[in-house]
């Protein structure tokens, strides 16, 4: 169950997006902020609102502390620190997909970048995808590798 619980917090956080100098309009990106807008990720998520966070129920929220600064929390419950994430990039691969990269503990000793892709659809969202910068993929397919264990789908809240 632990195991499960760390996978799911290897799900996104804040971001300062780069301005970029003299681009042409169609190669401009969009913010990162803007592109996690159109998903709806922004918000509260959790596998069941009503119920506590805990290991198996985290409560996940994703906003912006200021323009294009995106953060993600993911609290597990009162035994446990809460982990933050902050993303770097963001594209849209298709209607329900989109791809982000995010540093978890940013700032901290055991910083990581990680890339994810998230399946968002009916106020849902689900991993379907995640790997350590030049690490293991941790999550292929919407199920953490090794295991048959899938990603939790999270509900969107309120």
């Amino acid at each position: 169950m632990r195991v499960a619980a760390f996978l799911v917090l290897l799900v996104a956080g804040v971001h300062t997006a780069a301005a970029t100098e003299a681009a042409p309009a169609a190669t401009t990106k969009p913010a990162v902020a803007a592109v996690l807008k159109d998903f709806g990720l922004f918000g509260a998520w959790a596998v069941n609102c009503a119920a506590p966070a805990t290991p198996a129920n985290p409560h996940v929220s994703i906003f912006e502390m200021q323009p294009d600064t995106v953060v993600e929390r993911h609290d597990l419950g009162p035994e446990y620190e809460t982990n933050s994430y902050r993303v770097i990039a963001a594209e849209a691969l298709s209607k329900t997909r989109v791809s982000v990269d995010v540093v978890f503990k940013p700032g901290a000793d055991g910083q990581q970048q990680q890339r994810l892709i998230f399946r968002v659809e009916h106020d849902t969202r689900r991993t379907l995808f995640n790997r350590i910068e030049n690490g293991a993929v941790v999550v292929k397919d919407g199920a953490v590798v090794g295991r048959s264990a899938k990603t939790p789908l999270l509900h969107r809240c309120g």
